[in-house]
Order: C-alpha cells, then structure tokens, then sequence
C-alpha cells in the first residue's frame, strides 16, 4: 500500500509568517498592517489602506510527494505608491528568508509590479513567490 501524504495549507502559512514577521516592525509604512488571505470586503481608499493580501495562484506536487511547488500572490495596499512598493519588498524578503514546518524554501518569482485598485483607485504592488512545501504524512 502507498503511503498517503499530504501537504499543509500553504496559503494560510505564507499569511501567517507575513501576520507575525510584521508585527512590531519599526518601518513607518509596515504599523498597522492587515494580513488576510480575501480581497478587502469594503474596497473604499479610506479601508484599503495598509492591507496585505495572499493567495495560492498554483500548486504542483513533485510526482515523488517529496515536495510541492507552490506560486504565492502577495498583493498590498497603501497610501501611495512608494509605501505600497515598500510594504511590498518587505513582504517578499519576509517570505523569502523564512523557513518552517510548512514552508520550507521560498525564491522570488516576479514582481513587485505597481497597479491600482480597479474598484477604490487606491495604489497597490503585486509580486509572486515559489515556495517549497513540505510533505507530511498522513
């Protein structure tokens, strides 16, 4: 019989390390920054601001189940366009440099790329990561 494995919620691990790493920063464009892992129920500039956002755009196990190759979005909204650059470079070598019990590696992908907000017009930066996902059995 094959052994089952499975791999933890990379999503929710990626927003978890960003929740914890950016809590007391000193960076004045990182205090009173939200890690969700939803696009911002309200969308109006005024509620947008300083919002940090991530999803799993793909996700492919190794044939051998050792490992998962996972590409992280990471999206943040600021005031402006330099702060929501700079959240952005912060988020990614946050990511970048951790290593746990979920994800075990994580090398840039593209980005941060500067956009607006389609719906509020508020400025935000978008960039991906690849992260290493460990097995698990289960």
């Amino acid at each position: 019989m094959k052994t089952l494995t499975v791999f933890d919620d990379a999503q929710a691990a990626a927003a978890t390390v960003l929740r914890t790493a950016l809590t007391g920063r000193s960076e004045p464009f990182a205090t009173g920054v939200t890690v969700g892992t939803k696009v911002p129920t309200t969308r109006v500039p005024e509620e947008v601001f300083r919002y940090v956002m991530v999803r799993k755009d793909t996700d492919v196990p190794h044939p051998s189940m050792a490992n998962a190759r996972v590409t992280l979005r990471v999206t943040c909204w600021h005031e402006d366009d330099d702060q929501a650059h700079d959240l952005a470079m912060l988020c990614q070598g946050l990511l970048i440099v951790h290593s746990g019990t979920v994800i075990r590696g994580v090398r840039p992908g593209t980005g941060p790329l500067a956009a607006l907000d389609d719906v509020s017009g508020a400025p935000l930066s978008t960039f991906t990561v690849l992260a290493n996902i460990r097995p698990r059995l289960a």
